[in-house]
């Protein structure tokens, strides 16, 4: 299970329509791509277990804000902004694995695909494997194929969409509200698998920047 937050850390839902106001917006973008290359060309030349293990539990110790600052902006389908969504499905199964979980069984019930497969969670995949599944993927993202990280995770947002999709539609009759909030929530676990699959074939094609 992940450790407790040193720290209050703000919610994805909060994160996602910041605004930088004042800034320019070519500075902001110049400097996301600047620290995302120089992050991943950093550890992979130097690949020390300590400096990677920060990286992984990054959120955990500092909360969302920090790498908000410099990857919240950017697009989806860069280098930045798929680090920042592959920060994003971690905290989100940080913050409440047993949700992830639920959605994450159901899917896997529900989806016949080989996504279960390239995501590579336990079945049955409980709440403590969840947080172990994404540290492992994001750890990878650092010091293995940044692509098969991206395609990791894209096919762990499409298993948990489905998830979200079958419980929202079981929730209707009685729960309309509750249903809702999945159905909105499949939408953008959807959204981030689109992007992250774009973003790993670009990274195959040395065009990922």
């Amino acid at each position: 299970m992940s450790a407790e937050f040193s720290k209050p850390v703000r919610r994805p839902s909060e994160t996602f329509d910041r605004l930088f106001a004042g800034a320019d917006p070519a500075e902001i973008s110049r400097a996301a791509h600047a620290t995302a290359t120089a992050l991943l060309a950093r550890v992979r030349h130097e690949p020390d277990a300590g400096v990677v293990e920060r990286l992984v539990s990054f959120t955990a110790s500092h909360g969302i804000d920090d790498i908000a600052e410099l990857w919240s902006q950017s697009p989806a389908r860069s280098l930045p902004g798929s680090l920042w969504r592959l920060y994003l499905v971690q905290l989100a199964i940080h913050d409440d694995p047993r949700t992830a979980s639920l959605l994450y069984q159901r899917g896997s019930a529900e989806l016949h695909s080989a996504d279960t497969v390239v995501a590579g969670a336990p079945a049955p995949a409980g709440p403590d494997e969840l947080v172990a599944l994404i540290d492992t993927i994001l750890r990878g993202a650092f010091t293995g194929d940044y692509a098969v990280a991206l395609d990791r995770t894209a096919a762990f947002c499409r298993v948990q969409a489905s998830g979200a999709t079958h419980l929202a539609d079981d929730y209707e009759p009685t729960e309309p509200a509750r249903a809702s909030e999945l159905t909105t929530r499949a939408l953008r676990l959807s959204a981030f698998a689109a992007d992250l699959t774009a973003a790993a074939r670009l990274w195959r094609r040395e065009s990922l920047d």
